[in-house]
């Protein structure tokens, strides 16, 4: 389909309503809630790459559902580019998700990622396959993912699940669960690691012993 200026920007006028801008500012809340590291809005907004992968990629997810997915595979790797995150546009991702650091962060094409989910930076959610079809993870809601961590194969990861810097997931993680190691082994959560101001710690740091990884 031949794709004019006029007709891309109808079609981003129907693929973004002005809910959009509702998300937008959510993420720029998120962002705030999470790192304790943030002053304020503005300096999130101009400065915090991971909100920006995520403000593109809901745009051109947007465009991609709407048939408009040359638009949408140039914006992505524009985003790429800029933020060194590369989300897929076909990727699910929900709301209130925060991309910490964000540099060198994957999400591969049938990835879907839950809401309030808490993703570090070298965390790829990948595939282990190149035939067509789902071929990525699962993400459940209040997931935290940790630095380095890969997540690969059409598996799933439930509800409050942790996994650990570097960790290699292969194989579903049930909810409430800690995945830590290589290969991954699972653990039961602490029960001291239950509040939701503690999602972007890494369940490493509850353990008396923790795990060495590499």
């Amino acid at each position: 389909m031949k794709l004019t200026v006029r007709a891309l920007s109808k079609t981003l006028s129907s693929a973004l309503p002005t809910k959009a801008l509702g998300l937008f500012r959510e993420d720029l809340v998120t962002a705030q809630r999470r790192d304790p590291a943030a002053t304020s809005a503005l300096e999130i907004a101009l400065t915090y790459p991971g909100v920006h992968a995520l403000w593109t990629h809901r745009v051109s997810h947007a465009l991609w559902t709407h048939g408009a997915r040359t638009p949408a595979r140039v914006l992505s790797s524009m985003a790429r580019a800029i933020t060194g995150v590369d989300i897929h546009p076909e990727a699910t991702i929900g709301r209130r998700v925060f991309i910490d650091h964000a540099t060198g962060v994957v999400i591969g094409q049938t990835a879907e990622v839950g809401n309030d989910v808490v993703i570090f930076h070298g965390v790829t959610l990948g595939g282990v396959a190149m035939t067509p079809g789902k071929r990525h993870p699962t993400v459940g809601d209040h997931v935290m993912i940790g630095a380095g961590a890969k997540v690969l194969g059409p598996i799933t990861v439930g509800t409050g699940v942790k996994i650990g810097a570097n960790a290699v997931v292969v194989k579903d993680v049930p909810c409430g669960t800690v995945a830590i190691g290589v290969p991954a082994r699972l653990l039961p959560k602490p029960e001291k690691d239950t509040r939701d101001r503690d999602l972007i710690v890494d369940p490493n740091y509850f353990f008396e012993a923790p795990a060495l990884y590499i």
